[in-house]
């Protein structure tokens, strides 16, 4: 990535600054007002900022939006240059001296962020994080139905019960747990319906599990059930007031992303400290015009967690960084009092 000169770097910080404002493409004449340089330098040092990258033309005005690349310059080397603004977080502190259970803290934090950001916030326990499975294990009922048992590395337990069909042979299937349990013995629990169906679809079990195709949903569906009962997610609606969305198709892509619990395909849940990923880096086409910034605390029992935000990729990075940072920061002391 190209090093800006300072004149370039201040005219790409105020470019990104007015548009997260207005959501409207930047002329030379607005950074003519903020800045003490004559309109006809501007307007080559903006040709020189579209050339690189950094910025780029809408189809609907001659003014400049920033890009994927210069939303990421900003904060590589503008935003995280700049000390933490961690002034004017007053109701936070408010709610994390609060002498109540630590998830309804951490539910009421939350929807605060949500609500000072106008995003959607998403808080992934450390339970969920980095539970791994160690055991899956399928218990007959009747003649019927059956419960699958899985089992992780914290000692958290989730079921499922499941209809058995009188084609399935009881055996097999115990054969089938055997073999799911050797191929997912320390995936972590957000990962599973990921692996899995990859597995099925690149490997040789494909044909082997491919007539049981009911029974491996089930398992999806049991392994998803245990992460979502440990995650929080608010504010799904506040992409209706983005600008953004107003494109009623990508409004209704993001609802379903949302609905359709991809969730752990936006969050990064693999990062230490601060993640932030940009339209295209994120790996849901829904999600092309949105960021996914992502903060991860740890407990004192090494076990990992995550508060994260989904907004639009014009989102006011230097209130959102800091705040994130912050909220994480004061997550992981709620574990440490216990």
């Amino acid at each position: 990535m190209n090093q800006l000169t300072n004149r370039q770097e201040n005219i790409l910080k105020l470019i990104v600054d007015e548009y997260v404002k207005s959501a409207e493409p930047i002329g030379s004449k607005t950074l003519a007002e903020n800045l003490n340089i004559s309109s006809a330098t501007i307007r080559n040092e903006m040709s020189v900022l579209e050339e690189l990258g950094y910025i780029e033309k809408t189809h609907t005005s001659s003014g400049r939006i920033p890009s994927e690349k210069g939303y990421r310059y900003y904060i590589e080397n503008i935003v995280r240059n700049l000390d933490d603004e961690t002034n004017g977080f007053f109701e936070f502190d408010q709610i994390f001296d609060k002498d109540i259970a630590r998830d309804d803290i951490i539910k009421e934090a939350v929807n605060l962020l949500s609500e000072a950001t106008n995003c959607t916030a998403i808080s992934l326990g450390p339970n969920a994080y980095n539970s791994k499975i160690k055991k899956i294990q399928f218990v007959p009922i009747t003649i019927h139905q059956a419960l699958i048992l899985v089992i992780t590395n914290f000692g958290y337990v989730e079921s499922k019960r499941i209809a058995v069909s009188e084609e399935m042979d009881t055996q097999e299937l115990m054969k089938v747990i055997d073999l799911l349990n050797e191929m997912l013995i320390d995936t972590p629990i957000s990962k599973v319906s990921e692996k899995l169906h990859y597995e099925i679809q690149h490997s040789h079990i494909k044909e082997l599990l491919k007539y049981r195709e009911t029974i491996v949903d089930s398992f999806i569906q049991a392994f998803s059930k245990f992460a979502q009962s440990r995650y929080y997610l608010t504010g799904s609606s506040n992409m209706l007031y983005q600008p953004e969305f107003n494109d009623i198709k990508k409004l209704r892509e993001f609802i379903t992303t949302i609905d359709n619990n991809e969730i752990f395909k936006i969050v990064d849940q693999d990062s230490e400290g601060i993640s932030v990923k940009i339209g295209s880096e994120n790996k849901i086409t829904s999600m092309n015009d949105c960021t996914v910034i992502s903060s991860s605390y740890d407990t004192l029992e090494g076990e990992k967690g995550t508060i994260s935000l989904v907004g639009p990729t014009r989102m006011d990075y230097r209130k959102v960084i800091p705040l994130l940072k912050y909220i994480a920061k004061h997550i992981a002391k709620l574990y440490e009092e216990e």
